[in-house]
């Protein structure tokens, strides 16, 4: 990891280019406090977490199934189901309103 400060970052700037393109993780501080880190954007830590975020949007907008979800995340279907319940995405759609009106019906009409 490499570091550089903001006024040093300031005057040259290509440092941090070189250091991106070499994939190094970067720390940016001002008056020696950390601020921020640079991360290259081939790292896999970026690219697969662009990846997990672009799948889980596209589960939960139905566009890809629970199966097609687990099997791009390298996962089972029990953990791409235990991933999602983790980061707070419904993994069975139920309306319990449903139950209710269908219970209200059979009541009525008997």
């Amino acid at each position: 990891m490499k570091a550089i400060g903001i006024r040093d970052l300031q005057k040259n700037p290509s440092l941090i280019t070189k250091w991106l393109k070499d994939r190094e993780y970067t720390l940016i501080t001002k008056r020696n406090k950390p601020i921020g880190i640079a991360i290259s954007f081939e790292d896999e830590i970026i690219t697969e977490g662009l990846k997990t975020s672009f799948l889980v949007e596209a589960y939960k907008n139905s566009i890809i199934t629970l199966g097609e979800l687990a099997k791009s995340l390298n996962m089972s279907k029990a953990e791409a189901m235990k991933f999602l319940s983790s980061i707070g995405v419904n993994v069975i759609e139920y309306d319990f309103q449903d139950d209710l009106d269908t219970i209200e019906k059979i009541i009525y009409d008997s």
